[in-house]
């Protein structure tokens, strides 16, 4: 059985999970922020603070040349557990674009048949699949139409990526013992949350309590991304992000117009950066998509 700490650092892990992709990414998230930078993951509160929405931002980009009409990007973050509504959503959304590059760390050229949920050994796929029975919300591979010509597979391969973490000296456990780390400090600095989860597992309505949860887990997560990512980068953000880019140039080398890269939150600011030096781009607009509906209203 569970106990209190290893709940929290189950529900931080998981939550890690689901802004990174299919495998673990982190970086800067939420709304509109006192900073200046742009978030690509939203909290939204009611009048007395109680979670109503997680909501996922669609970003644009435009080339910084005025003259220039295209190509237009759009930086598209998900979280791969969500409402069946918001991938519904989205699909709808991705039918307006020339191409739709998506992550999954697959052999180059994978096609996902419709409605494909994997769930194998690994210990990534099994906690999300396993979240999603719990919190009653659909995986990503489930709930999005990956066999529409426009969506291109953008990211490594697993031969790829074990190369390139092996070159860095990086490996999954040493990420899951910093997430772990990460999560009892939270534990320690955050009592009243601490309080919260565990009575989320006695409310009646225990899916929706646990959503808001761990909602408000996500929070803390900003001050979790230098942990993963750290001053030279990693491959589960800079190297897959450079593999979508490289991709994104392809598909503007074909004369493609309008383009959306569809990749967890966790990526979305260094991609943010690198369309604005490496493509001379610069966000012209954003708007939100509810992915976690908290406001337990039926």
């Amino acid at each position: 059985m569970l106990t209190h700490r290893n709940k929290l650092i189950f529900f931080c892990l998981f939550a890690f999970l689901c802004l990174s992709g299919a495998m673990p990414t982190p970086l800067k998230l939420f709304g509109a922020s006192n900073d200046g930078q742009t978030r690509f993951i939203r909290l939204v509160r009611d009048e007395t603070k109680t979670p109503t929405a997680l909501e996922t931002a669609v970003t644009n980009f435009s080339p910084t040349d005025a003259k220039k009409n295209w190509p237009k990007v759009d930086l598209i973050a998900a979280i791969h557990v969500a409402d069946k509504s918001y991938y519904s959503k989205l699909n709808i959304l991705f039918e307006t674009y020339d191409s739709v590059l998506f992550e999954l760390v697959a052999p180059q050229g994978t096609r996902i048949p419709k409605g494909t949920v994997r769930i194998g050994t690994n210990p990534v796929s099994m906690l999300q699949h396993g979240m999603t029975k719990v919190l009653e919300l659909e995986h990503q591979l489930s709930g999005i139409d990956y066999t529409k010509q426009n969506m291109i597979h953008a990211d490594m391969s697993p031969s790829q990526l074990s190369k390139s973490m092996a070159q860095r000296k990086e490996s999954f456990m040493g990420i899951a013992l910093r997430m772990m780390g990460f999560a009892m400090t939270q534990q320690h600095n955050n009592s009243s949350k601490n309080v919260n989860l565990l009575m989320a597992f006695f409310d009646p309505d225990q899916a929706i309590a646990l959503k808001r949860t761990l909602a408000q887990q996500f929070e803390s997560l900003e001050t979790s991304m230098q942990v993963f990512d750290g001053p030279n980068g990693s491959t589960l953000i800079t190297e897959r992000n450079k593999v979508a880019l490289d991709r994104l140039s392809e598909e503007i080398s074909k004369g493609k117009h309008r383009i959306a890269i569809f990749y967890g939150g966790g990526h979305m600011t260094d991609m943010a950066r690198r369309l604005n030096k490496n493509f001379n781009m610069v966000q012209t607009g954003q708007t939100w998509l509810k992915a976690w509906d908290l406001s337990g209203k039926d």
